[in-house]
């Protein structure tokens, strides 16, 4: 039983992911409490890495942050980590389960990546980009989820990370050009399908932005089935959790499409009673 300060700490990590990933909090909570509570402590290291570019606003403040982060990361590897509960609570992670700490490292590297932006040329750099910042979490996710079969389902994890990251692009495209000016479609495939900038800026959605989102969107949906073919391989009371994951994010795409593909106005997501019925 986790003793009084411990459980604090992995309250303030649930707390975390409750107040800014519902579907994902909603489909790893079903985990056994030692599992979601390894989730919900990688999942805050995540989110201050992700928070460390978004929420500062100048290039010198996202560095600083990402640097001290990294610092930390570091003091952690060597057993002298901060007193503080995101690293007492990953400390009885790494106790607990069979852990590699390069995924982590490997997160932060995806966000250099954003404070350095530029649009990925082709899908291939835009796969490398979400291998960084989703494919590492699901190679932190592995030892808690795949005790057994960690190295055998090492790609079918990242398969999932990948597609995660695309829906997740897919999704926020708007908001990626309107608030952080930054657009993830590669521009070889802007080029091909005849949809860039000129038309983003004003909004538009017409057959060459549906054509360009499709493009993408099966490629995400052929990660899920790759992903998928292999999920009878997790830990027994972790398989239902992790395809409901799966099948929460792929109902983005479909929830887009019954939206007429307004991605750009308009915020997406799988509602409750779909939720209710993924994971039942």
């Amino acid at each position: 039983m986790l003793q009084h300060q411990l459980k604090a700490d992995f309250q303030y990590c649930e707390n975390m992911i409750k107040k800014h990933s519902k579907s994902f909090y909603y489909a790893f909570s079903g985990l056994p409490a030692e599992k979601s509570y390894a989730v919900y402590a990688i999942y805050a290291f995540c989110r201050i890495a992700d928070d460390s570019v978004d929420e500062n606003h100048t290039t010198a403040a996202k560095k600083t942050a990402l640097k001290q982060l990294r610092n930390e990361l570091d003091s952690f590897s060597r057993q002298e980590e901060p007193d503080y509960p995101l690293w007492r609570a990953l400390r009885h992670v790494f106790n607990t389960f069979e852990m590699d700490i390069q995924p982590f490292y490997d997160q932060l590297i995806g966000q250099e990546m954003d404070i350095y932006f530029s649009s990925p040329k082709t899908l291939q750099e835009l796969e490398q980009y979400s291998y960084y910042v989703a494919g590492s979490v699901g190679l932190m996710l592995l030892p808690i989820i795949a005790s057994e079969k960690q190295q055998e389902l090492r790609q079918a994890a990242i398969d999932l990370g990948v597609a995660m990251q695309i829906t997740n692009i897919l999704r926020d495209i708007g908001e990626d050009y309107y608030e952080k000016n930054r657009i993830y479609l590669p521009v070889t495939e802007q080029l091909r399908f005849g949809y860039g900038e000129e038309k983003l800026v004003d909004g538009i959605i017409d057959d060459s932005f549906i054509t360009l989102w499709e493009h993408l969107a099966i490629r995400a949906e052929n990660l899920y089935n790759a992903f998928t073919e292999h999920l009878a391989k997790f830990d027994n009371d972790s398989r239902l959790p992790v395809a409901a994951s799966a099948n929460v994010y792929r109902g983005i795409l479909d929830v887009i499409r019954e939206n007429n593909y307004d991605c750009l106005s308009k915020r997406n997501f799988v509602a409750q009673e779909r939720l209710e019925q993924i994971r039942a």
